[in-house]
């Protein structure tokens, strides 16, 4: 099939060497303008052109994908489909009605749950047991299209968002060929989302990983868990960032005992105990066991390695 695949960061990646490793014509790879980044203004290409680039593809990157003069490219290629995987930008109907077999995009969830920026991420702050990838045909909404085809993945106890952001973009790598061939052989059904079961997955920001020591201690660690490794989810110890990347949760009856042995105020907040290679954090329920953490102006470690070298004592308090 003649195809133009359009996507940005790492997500896509393993998308369009899929479709390069099938043996389909990528006549075009489509993706974001490239950042200037540091001091030097150095321009940085995204994962995607890298990728186009080292396959000797060609690569366009619009502003925005109405312009005139991009349309015309497309509509000159004529495409039998696009691809979309984490372009970053929503395609205009001049875009939608280009090629024969339609725009196929493929989404981090099983929607209609989780439509929008962030479903890796808020899978895991959720709790959910499941998760997987889409694959729908585009139309003016936000990830609003008929579904074609989904994989689904269970979410191991340990998962977190960059863990389970490489497992989805292989699943996706993988779930668009047999999308193409359903496409290409006539088979495709057409799925209508149940709109009232669908949910929106917000974009992350740095903020939202600020934790709260007066909520449940499960509930912060798998905000942990979701953020690892960025946005990363923080606190304040002695008036410096630190960020927590991974955290055992103590039921509160285990976190009630250890209060006990504290003299004075236990509440959220308050390390209740240390060991060589952890210290416990009280919760508004139960309680956290930092295990892997990075203090402002320090790399990451695990909290053993930390400890040989920051003094860290009950009763101090994080936030």
């Amino acid at each position: 099939m003649k195809i133009v695949f359009m996507g940005t960061p790492d997500f896509a990646v393993n998308t369009l060497e899929s479709l390069i490793s099938a043996g389909h014509e990528i006549a075009l790879v489509v993706t974001k303008p490239d950042k200037v980044k540091g001091r030097g203004k150095k321009l940085v290409f995204s994962p995607v052109k890298e990728v186009a680039l080292s396959h000797e593809l060609k690569v366009a990157q619009p502003a925005k994908c109405g312009e005139a003069a991009f349309v015309n490219e497309l509509e000159s290629i004529a495409p039998d489909v696009i691809v979309v995987v984490a372009f970053g930008q929503l395609l205009p109907e001049s875009v939608l009605n280009i090629p024969k077999l339609g725009c196929i995009n493929i989404h981090a969830s099983l929607l209609p749950k989780y439509r929008g920026a962030a479903p890796i991420q808020w899978a895991v702050i959720d709790g959910l047991k499941e998760t997987g990838v889409t694959t729908m045909y585009m139309d003016k909404g936000l990830d609003t299209g008929d579904i074609i085809d989904q994989r689904v993945i269970e979410l191991s106890e340990d998962e977190t968002g960059g863990s389970l952001f490489e497992k989805l973009a292989v699943l996706g790598g993988e779930i668009i060929i047999d999308t193409l061939d359903k496409l290409e052989n006539g088979t495709a059904v057409r799925t209508k989302q149940d709109d009232s079961k669908s949910s929106y997955a917000s974009m992350l920001t740095k903020d939202m990983g600020l934790i709260d020591f007066s909520k449940d201690a499960l509930s912060l660690e798998r905000l942990i868990r979701g953020l690892n490794p960025w946005p990363s989810a923080f606190t304040v110890l002695n008036a410096k960032l630190l960020k927590i990347f991974e955290a055992d949760v103590l039921s509160e009856e285990e976190a009630v005992s250890l209060r006990n042995n504290i003299s004075g105020d236990a509440g959220a907040g308050t390390i209740l105990a240390v060991d060589k290679f952890s210290f416990t954090v009280s919760c508004g329920n139960g309680a956290l066991r930092v295990k892997n953490l990075q203090l402002e102006g320090k790399k990451r470690m695990d909290t053993a390695a930390f400890l040989l070298g920051y003094d860290v004592s009950v009763g101090m308090k994080l936030g």
